[in-house]
């Protein structure tokens, strides 16, 4: 048998390896644990901000380093406790958020605040995620600038993700960095953040280089990713953009998509 040939294995959650349910399968984690038994670490990389994350890595057992809320924070889950966290400045948001809204009318907004325990607040007409995930609804615009910030969350009622994506980065593209995390979710980040960010930052930390490292993802904000690592696969279930610069297309998060890649390089 030849050895695994990369010592990192970095996957986004949602949508990649977490199922609807936000399981993981028995036989994507048996490939993981096969992976990391062959050298490899597996790390975490996502969009969520640690306090939507750690219930997940606990579950699994994940005692090592996660990627969380689109590079801004990195965690070590077997501790509890951060290890970098990096906030939006509140006063650019704000300055971008009406030039935004300016081009596009209201908005109906959320935000992330900073921390271990950072609430999710969640204002007037924000559509919030179906699940188990926590929020807190606020009436007071004042409210969501009271305390440092990860990101901001943005819905149209009426221009789809795409197209929110594409006017928000056009408007405000050299205030701060705009990114289409999943369905319903557009985000506002600090400029130059992304998980390639966080990832690389991780990486430096576990001895690990780009060249050694393969990443599985399914959206446009998994693209920085995919250009940082060695080898980037895009889900069956994977947007176009992130399907477009992948080195592969595996199957869905559904059908067990990263167990099968891994599979066949630790058969290989």
């Amino acid at each position: 048998m030849s050895p695994f040939p990369y010592r990192l294995v970095a996957t986004d959650l949602d949508g990649t390896l977490l199922r609807a349910d936000e399981s993981v399968s028995d036989r994507t984690r048996d490939a993981l644990a096969a992976a990391t038994a062959a050298g490899a670490a597996h790390i975490v990389v996502t969009g969520r901000a640690v306090p939507w994350t750690r219930h997940i890595l606990d579950d699994l057992g994940y005692q090592g380093i996660a990627v969380c809320g689109q590079g801004a924070q990195v965690y070590h889950a077997g501790e509890h406790r951060l290890l970098t966290s990096l906030t939006l400045d509140r006063q650019l948001a704000g300055l971008a958020l009406s030039k935004i809204e300016a081009e596009v009318g209201p908005l109906a907004l959320a935000a992330s605040r900073d921390g271990l325990d950072g609430e999710v607040l969640m204002g007037p007409g924000y559509r919030a995620q179906e699940g188990p995930l926590p929020y807190v609804a606020y009436e007071d615009p004042a409210e969501l600038w009271s305390a440092p910030l990860t990101k901001l969350y943005l819905q149209h009622p009426t221009l789809g993700d795409d197209e929110l994506t594409r006017a928000a980065r056009e408007t405000v593209g050299g205030l701060v960095d705009v990114v289409m995390a999943g369905p319903g979710i557009v985000e506002i980040l600090p400029l130059g953040l992304s998980k390639a960010t966080g990832l690389s930052l991780a990486a430096r930390r576990l001895g690990v280089k780009a060249a050694e490292t393969i990443a599985f993802g399914d959206m446009p904000n998994d693209i920085p990713m995919f250009g940082w690592a060695a080898h980037g696969v895009a889900m069956g279930n994977a947007h176009e953009e992130l399907r477009a610069v992948a080195d592969e297309v595996t199957l869905s998060n559904e059908e067990d998509g990263i167990a099968v890649v891994l599979e066949r390089l630790l058969s290989a």
